[in-house]
């Protein structure tokens, strides 16, 4: 009963509101930690797992050689492949589509790649409008890994002593 009186009692002295006003009071003069995002950027780890690109050998050849183990591990379905066999008798991607909706950014299509041609970059600033946008083909992908190679490459030598 004696907790029935000290609740009632409480609710008309209004101590939970003064007790959060004075938690607000508390912060209202701290130092702010406010990133302002545009112009100031956090350090991101070499290990980030951003936006996905295909990458091409030196000589300008797509590493892709169609093994499909990228689709297969694919816990959200995502990847979806079609190849044929060249003239020469290597296979490589006709057709190689992400759908960005449906990935889940775990990372398993690029450490079961065996020869290193998918890769999620470092790249987190992009966006859709509507969700075609986000729906990335073969040519897309070779595109992003064309413009990022360089930045690609330092990040993989980076991790490469944890792999």
């Amino acid at each position: 009963m004696s907790s029935a009186i000290k609740d009632f009692i409480g609710s008309l002295m209004l101590t939970e509101l003064f007790k959060g006003l004075r938690l607000t009071g508390k912060y209202v003069f701290a130092r702010k930690v406010t990133q302002h995002y545009p112009e100031e950027k956090t350090p991101a780890s070499p290990r980030f797992r951003g936006l996905h690109a295909l990458r091409r050998y030196p000589n300008g050849e797509e590493r892709c050689i169609a093994c499909k183990l990228c689709e297969a591990v694919c816990p959200a379905l995502a990847i979806s492949i079609e190849s044929e066999v060249r003239d020469d008798g290597s296979r490589r991607t006709t057709r190689y589509d992400i759908d960005l909706t449906k990935c889940i950014f775990c990372g398993f299509c690029e450490e079961s790649c065996p020869v290193d041609s998918i890769v999620e970059t470092h790249i987190h600033e992009y966006h859709g409008e509507k969700r075609g946008d986000l729906y990335f083909t073969k040519e897309m992908l070779l595109a992003v890994g064309d413009r990022y190679e360089s930045e690609i490459a330092e990040n993989r030598a980076q991790d490469a002593r944890y792999r």
